[in-house]
């Protein structure tokens, strides 16, 4: 989940570097370099952030190739030294990479026999000294990486520069993700566009398996075997506008507040009002397929894998297919039961998150049919599935995921709309939940004009120790995605349960010095919930109700009220509270709200 930026042109590449890992820092930042080939190799890296880099980059740091990196540590801790670019010995060759070399060990203990001289604990320098024992004997820099590569076990994106070869640039990838930006007379290569697209909308992806060879005028690609490959360039809808915070003084609340068009963008021609339907011609399935379907089975990580709980609660209340939602990460290690008749959906914002790319990967091996759900066109994610929904949410920097799983829930009811339609959801049930959706971004707007409420809510629960998040059916993937929010960001230590199972066990920590965010919508468990808040009273709780409706101030000490939509749609706008919520308490910390520690955007390794 690094940052990869590599150059090739006329110009100086250390400022396009800069600035390309600048905006890929949400990818990792414990650590960053780059380094230059001009009548040699010349490195500058840091232990901290990009702005750290850049203070210790010199003004003579000039050439017109190069590569840079910004980490977030699996092998050995943040430091200047196991920060990368790495340099073989003889500082011929330079390598950067993302991912994990699983036999990094055996391969590092017959290198340093051989006698490599190894100053890093990365896996990654493993790279720099076989690729610099096979470039000396090779035609070329790329039958080395190659010749380097069929000796690796494990996932990578590498970009590799040869002192004595100043005038290309090698990439590889398997697992992680490589993007080829092409320009005029010159050529970019990185990890993700969000580096490319002040210079170009022009992209290539590479596929795993695959490697490129860069240089100003042009670019080649081709698989491990050396026989070419031929790749067409994708023109990205997103520039260098979409990255900027926008005057907010985080992205994270540029994204928050993002959500009334976003959610406009995911809805946007996709609404039919003469059969009440949602159009999704990218699922690539006619009718009669779309009914063949007995089960749904949604797969995702974190946030994705949170609402992929809603959009299972909502195919089975409007489709009235079995549907369920399991973690990725999970799905992929237990041997899952792959059926003809279960129609299998994948989430990520980014398109690359490794786990659910290798679960895809897996079920497409079994024969199963796999739908997409993802924001970036043209992602690996995307391109494995048979058909899918884009989001339209726009690029999303901070690392938590707000417009992304906002999106993604609006684009389950959109599904389900549409399966519910083509099975036995009624006309009239159908007009109502497409009204419905168009009422969402209007009421969204209703609910960041109580920024300012939720401001001192936030500032009266942040020093909190702990907290429960609580809901009931609907309201329970709300409570988790809110939990996981408020710990990501502000390190409040945050757990979701079911209403229903506090008597069962977690009742026990409820006190005053616990405080419980109750998801609590006017819908049939309403007496229910407020039972679970007397409950909660009864033993001391402090409680913050989020809901549709004042509550008795005896059973809640405060209230966050939502405007109402129709029942099914009721969680998508009840977590939007629970993001500001979030946001603020961790304002009110003062904690890193972009870049949360331990965590990346874009999780490629397993």
């Amino acid at each position: 989940m690094c940052g990869i930026v590599a150059y090739v042109g006329p110009k100086d590449a250390a400022p396009i570097l800069l600035e390309g890992l600048q905006r890929l820092e949400y990818r990792g930042y414990d650590s960053a370099g780059v380094v230059i080939s001009n009548k040699g190799l010349k490195m500058r890296k840091v232990k901290g952030r990009v702005a750290d880099l850049a203070a210790a980059v010199p003004a003579r740091f000039k050439g017109g190739l190069g590569i840079g990196h910004t980490r977030w540590a699996t092998h050995g801790a943040p430091s200047d030294v196991n920060a990368h670019p790495h340099l073989s010995t003889d500082e011929r060759i330079a390598v950067v990479h993302n991912g994990i070399i699983e036999n990094a060990d055996e391969l590092r203990a017959k290198l340093e026999a051989d006698g490599a001289v190894f100053l890093s604990e990365t896996d990654t320098e493993v790279l720099s000294h076989l690729i610099a024992r096979t470039v000396v004997e090779a035609d070329s820099l790329e039958e080395a990486v190659r010749a380097a590569l069929k000796r690796i076990v494990g996932t990578y994106g590498i970009a590799v520069i040869d002192a004595q070869r100043p005038g290309e640039v090698v990439v590889a990838r398997n697992g992680s993700p490589i993007v080829l930006g092409i320009g005029e007379k010159e050529m970019f290569a990185a990890s993700d566009v969000a580096a490319l697209v002040r210079y170009t909308r022009q992209v290539v992806h590479l596929e795993d398996g695959e490697l490129a060879v860069l240089k100003a005028d042009g670019f080649h690609t081709f698989a491990s075997d050396a026989r070419e490959t031929a790749k067409e360039p994708l023109t990205v809808d997103w520039d260098a506008g979409h990255y900027d915070t926008g005057g907010y003084e985080h992205y994270l609340l540029k994204e928050i507040s993002e959500q009334p068009e976003t959610v406009a963008r995911t809805l946007r021609g996709r609404l039919d009002d003469r059969f009440h339907i949602a159009h999704l011609g990218g699922l690539n399935m006619d009718a009669r397929e779309t009914r063949s379907f007995r089960r749904v089975k949604i797969i995702g990580c974190g946030s994705a894998y949170y609402s992929g709980q809603i959009g299972a609660q909502l195919i089975e209340e409007l489709a009235r297919i079995p549907a369920d939602a399991e973690p990725a990460s999970e799905f992929r290690y237990r041997s899952p039961v792959v059926e003809p008749d279960t129609l299998y959906v994948a989430i990520s914002q980014s398109g690359e998150t490794y786990d659910t790319l290798a679960a895809v990967q897996e079920l497409k091996r079994k024969g199963g049919r796999v739908l997409g759900i993802v924001n970036t066109v043209g992602s690996a994610i995307a391109r494995e599935c048979d058909g899918g929904v884009y989001l339209h949410a726009g690029p999303e920097v901070s690392v938590a995921s707000t417009k992304a799983f906002t999106s993604t829930a609006v684009a389950f009811a959109l599904l389900a709309l549409h399966l519910g339609r083509v099975r036995d959801l009624s006309p009239a049930d159908g007009r109502r939940i497409c009204e419905g959706l168009r009422r969402l971004p209007g009421q969204i707007k209703e609910i960041l004009a109580l920024e300012p409420q939720i401001e001192e809510l936030a500032r009266k629960y942040a020093h909190s120790p702990s907290m429960m998040f609580v809901g009931r059916v609907r309201g329970y993937p709300v409570a988790r995605e809110g939990a996981q929010k408020l710990k990501e960001i502000s390190y409040v230590h945050a757990e979701a349960y079911p209403a229903s199972e506090l008597k069962h066990g977690p009742l026990a920590l409820i006190g005053p010095e616990m405080p419980t965010v109750a998801i609590v919508p006017d819908d049939e468990l309403l007496d229910k919930n407020l039972t679970t808040l007397g409950e909660i009273r009864a033993r001391g709780g402090r409680v913050l109700m989020v809901g549709h409706r004042t509550a008795d101030p005896k059973l809640a000490d405060d209230c966050v009220v939502v405007p109402r939509n129709e029942t099914e749609l009721d969680p998508i706008l009840l977590s939007i509270p629970l993001q500001l919520l979030a946001y603020h308490a961790a304002v009110a910390l003062e904690r890193d709200v972009d870049k949360p520690r331990n965590l990346a955007k874009s999780v490629t390794v397993e």
